[in-house]
């Protein structure tokens, strides 16, 4: 069996959540393993990053005091890291004049209030725009990364067939901030529908550009809902196939410079809660291999996407390309999810102590282990015995049906179990019992 070795360029991950405690290394390892050679680390963390220098209080954390955290925890191994400051109704223009001389403040990021995972703290985009805050980035060659959704809407208004929250904000706001602030540079950050692209690409100046997710280039919002699959549950959340085509259409448009890689990778430790599901997609160690899919299913080559798209910065931006190697143990497969599939597998488990095992029937997912030949031991060749099933198999109704059944099975003998030991007693004492 022949080995393919594919030859990919680090890339810099331009939106991720790091968040913290005691998972961060982790984390930040998942970047690292994946050739990422710099990161832009989001600031909501509780409390949020909303100021610059200094110790961190209960009530904010300092982009000193979170990026010295993020480096001890193994991000000192990236070539850049960027923790941008979380814009609040206290931020104010001498912080950002101040945290620009300092050189700690390269990046500050708007967040709709409660547009997202501990937004509360934002403000309106409506009180920034032509305010001092936005005036003192503008002046001191700050990047604005930009949550693009328009906040405190109705369910009718927030998602229909025609608009949403994203479509709102770029036709209402966007082109008012653009016209207010001409020198402002701003990153439309993980943009998920064709009026956004369309914005970036068409109306908007050479200083806006734009991150994009492998999520919301893979899938939509068909995938989403059917089957509740909540793992795929992220804000914005992935919308429409027209506007899946419009983001593949942009990010892979020949010679293109303001659309590039941000992840949005967002790790909860829970992601399905009591009164809802926790917003966000851990992608760490696999972000690549996501990218390549989809701009093999966009009909161009992976190594050409990867090559092309996924490091590019624009201007006194643009920041060094090194080349990582992935491996993959395989013959040369025809362009299939199965070969699709393997890539990640092959990724996620390049350690020796990691045997990569073949994907199982999507139907039985819940009983891997029955299936797996390594679960039951080797069988000889052409052994006519078919594989045991248990009740419920490839089921999730009928599973319950059959853990129900179970149940009753063990109460029925216990109460067996119990009155067998009574009569024992009794018969011992020469009683009888009642």
């Amino acid at each position: 069996m022949t080995s393919l070795t594919l030859d990919l360029p680090k890339w810099f991950d331009l939106h991720t959540h790091f968040r913290q405690g005691p998972a961060v290394p982790a984390y930040v390892q998942a970047h690292l393993d994946m050739g990422c050679a710099g990161a832009l680390a989001m600031p909501n963390t509780k409390p949020p990053v909303s100021r610059i220098v200094g110790e961190n209080t209960d009530d904010s954390w300092t982009i000193e005091q979170y990026a010295a955290d993020l480096r001890a925890a193994g991000a000192d191994a990236f070539e850049q890291l960027i923790v941008p400051l979380y814009l609040t109704r206290d931020t104010t223009a001498a912080m950002i004049a101040e945290g620009a001389q300092s050189g700690l403040l390269r990046a500050a990021k708007y967040y709709p209030p409660h547009g997202t995972t501990n937004a509360e703290h934002g403000a309106p985009m409506a009180d920034f725009i032509g305010s001092d805050v936005f005036r003192a980035l503008e002046e001191n060659d700050i990047v604005l990364c930009i949550h693009g959704e328009q906040h405190g809407l109705v369910g009718e208004a927030y998602l229909d067939a025609h608009h949403n929250a994203e479509t709102r904000f770029y036709s209402e706001f966007m082109p008012r901030l653009v016209e207010a602030h001409p020198r402002l540079r701003i990153v439309c950050e993980h943009i998920t529908t064709q009026a956004a692209a369309n914005f970036v690409r068409s109306q908007a100046p050479d200083r806006v550009g734009a991150t994009i997710t492998p999520q919301h280039l893979l899938y939509t919002l068909g995938h989403l809902i059917q089957g509740l699959k909540y793992h795929l549950y992220c804000l914005p959340i992935v919308k429409f196939d027209a506007d899946r085509a419009a983001l593949r259409h942009a990010a892979t448009a020949p010679g293109q410079t303001q659309f590039f890689a941000g992840t949005d990778s967002a790790p909860h430790t829970t992601k399905a809660t009591d009164c809802g599901c926790a917003a966000g997609c851990f992608t760490g160690g696999c972000a690549p291999q996501l990218y390549a899919m989809a701009f093999e299913e966009s009909g161009i080559s992976p190594l050409d996407g990867l090559g092309r798209d996924l490091g590019r910065r624009r201007g006194r931006a643009r920041l060094p390309r090194a080349v990582a190697a992935l491996v993959e143990g395989r013959e040369r497969a025809p362009r299939s999810r199965e070969r699709r599939h393997v890539v990640v597998v092959r990724h996620l488990a390049q350690r020796e102590d990691v045997p990569v095992l073949p994907r199982p029937p999507r139907a039985v997912h819940r009983r891997v282990e029955e299936h797996h030949p390594l679960a039951h031991g080797p069988r000889p060749a052409g052994d006519p015995r078919p594989r045991r099933r248990r009740r419920g198999d490839g089921d999730p109704r009928g599973q319950v049906q059959a853990d129900r059944v179970r149940r009753v099975v063990v109460l029925r003998r216990r109460r067996r179990r119990s009155v067998r030991v009574v009569r024992r007693q009794a018969a011992a004492r020469d009683v009888r019992p009642d």
